[in-house]
């Protein structure tokens, strides 16, 4: 398994990260447990979760994930050689402290709960869900600026972050679902108020949403704060499990309405493009996706997930496939004639 830096923070994560928003929704205990099992005899020492996982996130479940790998942590008797990554939820979500904010105050209790649920002193990397200010993450398009909102300010919640490294509780900050401007204006501050410097951005990043290259890949090289991708099969689209109209039972889209962000016209078009390419090249469809989110240069870890075993491992297998350039090629040919119908 090869290994990339985490930022400045001399920490090595694994390029392939176990993403774990199924677990405590679609997955048991004993299954999340199996899954985390094999990830780690794999190689993989990056595990990502959330105070908000699973998803869909309800009332009911909040907090599951973060308590099976906890109990997971207790068993297996060994915290130090995994590298566990979480996340404080942004505005939004009632049924969390009445309203999280990325204030101090729900900064602190947030991680202090997700400490208890996890088992441990600690989280290496803790990440800001999605920003305090309305901006264009989760797909949105179209900037439209409210002079009127009044977020809660980055130095505060920067701020806060400190005080949880400095107290041991976390070794590095990341952020999630951040445009170009906010991980400079990050970077910014850090750099002004000595505070801490952000060491990655979660975002999504697949064939059907390559959008991570225009702005924040520049910035992931130039000021090293990699991407951490997710969705990298695009809610398992690009598997071509779901062309043709296809909603194999138990599937995600199958299961949950929400997960629409793939599914356009435009989005099937370009996606069975992609099957075709791999079908072509005697790929896996889903592998060959994987495989180039792997291959980019300003990856620092590509966050996989699986509801099975069988495609976890499946997943697992696109850590040694490295593309022929015809084939990266020919992916990019898609992407000039269908760029990010799903951005």
């Amino acid at each position: 398994m090869q290994t990339r830096p985490l930022g400045d923070t001399g920490i090595e994560v694994s390029r392939l990260c176990l993403g774990t928003m199924t677990f405590g929704e679609q997955n048991s205990e004993a299954e999340a447990h199996e899954q985390l099992d094999r990830a780690v005899a794999f190689g993989i020492n990056f595990i990502d979760t959330a105070e908000m996982y699973p998803v869909p996130p309800r009332a009911e479940t909040q907090g599951l994930t973060e308590k099976f790998i906890g109990s997971w942590l207790k068993r297996r008797g060994s915290r130090d050689d995994v590298i566990i990554a979480s996340k404080v939820t942004g505005p939004g979500l009632e049924h969390i402290r009445g309203g999280p904010r990325l204030d101090r105050d729900h900064i602190h209790r947030a991680i202090d709960a997700s400490l208890k649920r996890l088992q441990t002193d600690y989280v290496d990397l803790y990440q800001l869900h999605w920003p305090e200010r309305a901006t264009n993450y989760f797909g949105r398009l179209g900037y439209e600026h409210d002079d009127e909102q009044q977020p809660i300010p980055l130095e505060e919640t920067l701020d806060a972050l400190k005080e949880l490294v400095e107290a041991g509780k976390v070794r590095a900050i990341g952020l999630s679902n951040d445009t170009p401007w906010g991980v400079m204006k990050s970077l910014q501050l850090a750099e002004r108020l000595e505070l801490p410097r952000v060491a990655s951005v979660q975002n999504p990043y697949n064939l059907l949403n390559r959008t991570f290259e225009v702005g924040l890949a520049e910035i992931a090289h130039r000021e090293n704060v990699g991407l951490l991708a997710y969705s990298p099969l695009a809610f398992g689209v690009l598997s071509g499990k779901y062309l043709a109209g296809k909603r194999p039972e138990s599937a995600r889209l199958t299961l949950y309405e929400r997960f629409k962000r793939y599914t356009s016209p435009l989005a099937e078009q370009a996606t069975q493009a992609y099957v075709d390419i791999a079908l072509k090249h005697d790929l896996d469809p889903a592998q060959m996706a994987l495989a180039f989110v792997n291959s980019r240069s300003f990856l620092t870890s590509n966050i996989i997930g699986a509801t099975t075993m069988e495609q976890l491992e499946d997943n697992l297998a696109s850590e040694s496939l490295k593309l022929e350039q015809s084939v990266i090629d020919a992916i990019d040919e898609v992407h000039k004639r269908i760029p990010n119908p799903s951005p």
